[in-house]
């Protein structure tokens, strides 16, 4: 096999052209083998093979700087680069990273996995290189999608503007920008891509001298040229006008081609927009009829392309149908998401009720800002969204909508440690910011039957903004809904109380059976409302306890736990000791929900073990 043979992208280069097709075809074989065993994003990455694989014969990325957008598609780099041994530990505790991590290796560049930063991240590295005097091509790989987040423009407008030499790569694999529409654009883009229009131009602007365009000749040609390619091909002008040069559209499984582009575009001394055309999922029939459902898949028979272990109900598809009965029951409830229909669960009432749902693509900021107005005009608009993507939103829920008080509603899906995509993804910020918003309150089912009924009570009962926040999968073993009490008492206990809220409790109802098999009697508590903190209630339920501790799957700075503990000094009701088990200051790597909660001391073993400390040292 070649793929045997590449160790890094020196082994490329030193391949011949005739082997590069057989390549490709085993890349996507290791692809599918690979991501079938493990789980992962397979559509993306089967769709930039020949892209990957064109940038790395023209480039050198252990020093050009290879900036991937959201980095769902770096699996064949990282194939390339060294690490194909590793592709059994994918999105694993310890294992490779899903995502571009410049720890891993010195071709990744930068961190990726939330959009539409590359060409910002690339133009600074670009500035860089120029004020040291260094030597380096700088490219962005972003995708049609991640053009979708407002970010990649201002990235786009600024890098345009700077002149400084700079490649973007727009691998457009779904969304058409730039529709070519007849027989012309077509044999304009294989006319550009040839080897011998580049010649013929860069012997053409060198005739008039190292500023061509001080020369009146030059000058009219140039106009008559672009006035054509206007009329022809008026797509390419959005990325011309903001100051790049625009190469393509080419076919981006085209190998030859793809070189070609990419050594003329590395010739230029300026920024450079390509723009390749991909299918998602090629070369895997199952991916190409349904990119969605292999755009990031759990482990799958490659034969059949079915799922091995589906899934059954989750707090996701329970919060989707349960605002379909909201909207039903009230024409004012709209849906909104970003890109994340399926994932959201609203999947169902985007058939329902057509009208009343958005998709604002990866734009988190402008569907949290589209909300308040919507709100503000009696609408009454409820945003699906991940907790880690909520993050790119924050201004907009503090200046859009908190400021107004106006009843917009958050469904914070994800929150908590989500598993194998890593600390790009987890949900542990959203319990630290939209707590100190002003006039938002955050509800934190513990199951299914109290996410029903916090839904409700935040679409038609509250005001102002209202976030219910709850993780990805399904419920444990705590059903019952004890949604109405501000804190539940779910286990009677004295010496030390073990406090927690969303589905964190399993782990404390667990953690007690442990202690009581120790002598150790632990009341367990449930919080189903983190903010506002009602000082009242706060010391009345947890007041003057001896031990106290607090469980959160959260970041400790600004946590639920001290805030709980300030609330009860200031009333002088402090417990005589506190506990706080959350994870500090300590991004979470890669890994299921289990080992990272067990890794972290999260998991019922870690709490009882604290406990029992405790108590030993409080004796």
């Amino acid at each position: 096999m070649i793929l045997e043979t590449i160790h890094s992208p020196a082994d490329i280069k030193a391949l011949d052209k005739s082997q590069l097709p057989r390549l490709c075809q085993e890349l996507r074989e290791f692809l599918i083998e690979s991501v079938s065993r493990t789980g992962g994003h397979l559509a993306s990455n089967l769709g930039a093979v020949e892209l990957t694989v064109a940038i790395h014969r023209v480039f050198d990325t252990a020093s050009d700087r290879l900036v991937f957008d959201v980095g769902h598609q770096c699996y064949v780099h990282k194939a390339l680069t060294g690490r194909r041994e590793l592709f059994s530990t994918l999105r694993q505790l310890d294992g490779m990273s899903g995502f571009p991590k410049p720890y891993e290796s010195e071709h990744d560049a930068f961190i990726a996995g939330h959009a539409s930063n590359s060409v910002s991240v690339a133009l600074g590295m670009a500035r860089a290189r120029t004020l040291q005097n260094e030597d380096y091509s700088v490219l962005a790989l972003i995708g049609d999608g991640a053009l979708t987040g407002g970010l990649a423009y201002e990235g786009l407008n600024n890098a345009g503007a700077s002149g400084e030499p700079l490649i973007v790569i727009l691998n457009d694999n779904g969304m058409s920008i730039n529709p070519n529409v007849g027989a012309m654009p077509s044999h304009l883009s294989r006319l550009r891509s040839k080897p011998v229009y580049y010649h013929f131009k860069k012997w053409y602007r060198g005739l008039f001298g190292k500023r061509p365009m001080e020369n009146g000749l030059y000058r009219f040609s140039h106009r008559v040229k672009t006035a054509l390619k206007k009329t022809l091909w008026p797509g390419s002008t959005l990325f011309e006008d903001m100051g790049f040069t625009y190469l393509g559209p080419i076919d981006g499984h085209d190998l030859p081609r793809l070189c070609d582009m990419l050594q003329w575009a590395k010739e230029q001394q300026g920024p450079v927009l390509v723009h390749v055309h991909t299918v998602k999922g090629k070369g895997y029939p199952f991916a190409e009829k349904d990119p969605g459902k292999f755009h990031g898949i759990s482990p799958f028979d490659p034969e059949t392309g079915l799922v091995k272990k589906s899934g059954g109900e989750s707090f996701s598809s329970v919060f989707g149908k349960a605002l379909a009965d909201c909207a039903a029951r009230d024409p004012r409830v709209c849906a909104i998401t970003a890109a994340m229909a399926d994932g959201t669960g609203l999947s169902g009432f985007a058939k329902e009720f057509p009208e009343r749902f958005f998709d604002v693509a990866i734009a988190e900021g402008h569907g949290v800002s589209m909300a308040a107005g919507l709100a503000s005009q009696g609408m009454i608009p409820v945003f699906a969204v991940y907790s880690t993507f909520l993050q790119r939103g924050y201004d907009q829920l503090i200046h859009d909508v908190a400021l107004e008080r106006l009843h917009v509603v958050f469904g914070v899906d994800r929150a908590g440690l989500v598993g194998p995509d890593g600390e790009t993804h987890h949900g542990c910020f959203d319990p630290l910011f939209l707590c100190t918003i002003p006039s938002f309150t955050v509800l934190c089912p513990s199951n299914f039957a109290e996410l029903r009924s916090m839904l409700k009570k935040a679409v038609f009962d509250l005001e102002g903004p209202v976030a219910v926040r709850y993780p990805r999968g399904g419920e444990d073993v705590f059903r019952e809904d004890r949604s109405a009490e501000p804190v539940a008492q779910l286990r009677q206990g004295s010496g030390v109380t073990l406090l927690s809220y969303g589905v964190l409790v399993n782990h404390l109802l667990e953690a007690a059976d442990l202690l009581a098999e120790k002598g150790i009697q632990a009341e367990v508590m449930k919080l189903n409302q983190i903010s506002p903190l009602d000082h009242e209630t706060i010391c009345e339920a947890l007041g003057g306890r001896k031990i106290l501790l607090v469980l959160e799957d959260s970041f400790g700075t600004g946590c639920v736990g001290q805030r709980v503990a300030a609330i009860l000094a200031e009333h002088g009701q402090a417990p005589e000791k506190l506990v706080l088990k959350n994870l500090g200051k300590t991004f979470a790597p890669e890994g299921s929900v289990s080992e990272l909660e067990h890794r972290f001391g999260l998991d019922a073993a870690g709490v009882a073990a604290a406990a029992e400390e405790a108590v030993k040292h409080g004796e």
